[in-house]
């Protein structure tokens, strides 16, 4: 009787533990009725916290957190009641709640790891079914989105390179255009240099010529002068000649 006795006094702190912590889950569950969700989720951290072993307490604590948008709080809590459940039936719940707090945290791939946890311990789910192939959609258009985001990406790069690439080109163009328009120029401007000197050096013939022809025509004037003095010099020796007498 003694080692009973001392056996029992021994447990009834544990018995009297558990009782209080599922009484702190009672309690949050009339609070989760009632919406107030804040309430009730104290009231579900505190049976946890005296009996971390307990399905329920760490299930409807996620409930209350997910109630109030903290999704990634409300998944942690699902994770470990699912780790901690028992039957497949809690698990498949688990694993469900789990699923809908990672779809929330926008964490698709995990979200579709939890949903077919949930199918693996109930098939029969049709929810986490149905809520399984919703995941996969979005998942699906997510990385079409994503796809489609990389290749505009990349078609705007290449537009970019073919801009840059037909501005260079332009401008390889344009400066070699303007380069031989700038060698016409100074084509035509030596061209017009050319043609100005030859015609400066034609004036100059031209015009050696005339002085040529002015000096010949001088010198002719002058020969005949000087035959013409000539002539009238030997005419008055001839004159003087014949009235001298010998």
């Amino acid at each position: 009787m003694l080692k009973v006795k001392v056996l029992l006094l021994l447990l009834s702190p544990l018995v009297l533990k558990a009782q209080s912590a599922y009484q702190e889950v009672r309690e949050g569950n009339k609070l989760f009725k009632e919406n107030n969700y804040v309430e009730a989720e104290t009231k579900y951290r505190e049976s946890v916290r005296k009996d971390g072993s307990q399905v329920e307490a760490a299930f409807n604590l996620g409930d209350a957190l997910y109630r109030q948008g903290k999704f990634e709080d409300a998944g942690r809590y699902f994770k470990q009641a699912a780790d901690k459940a028992e039957t497949k039936n809690e698990k498949a719940k688990a694993y469900h709640n789990l699923g809908n707090s990672l779809i929330k945290s926008k964490k698709l791939e995990e979200g579709i790891k939890a949903y077919k946890n949930a199918l693996i311990n109930n098939p029969k789910d049709e929810e986490s079914r149905y809520n399984l192939a919703y995941a996969q959609q979005q998942l699906q258009q997510q990385q079409q989105q994503k796809q489609d985001k990389k290749e505009k990406k990349e078609e705007e790069k290449k537009k970019e390179e073919n801009q840059d690439q037909n501005k260079d080109q332009n401008q390889d163009k344009q400066e070699k255009e303007e380069q031989e328009q700038e060698q016409q120029q100074q084509e035509e401007q030596e061209q017009k240099e050319e043609e100005q000197k030859q015609q400066q050096q034609q004036q100059e013939q031209q015009v050696s010529r005339e002085d040529a022809e002015r000096i010949l025509e001088a010198i002719n004037n002058k020969e005949k002068e000087l035959q013409e003095k000539l002539k009238k010099q030997k005419v008055k020796d001839v004159n003087v000649d014949i009235e001298k007498d010998w």
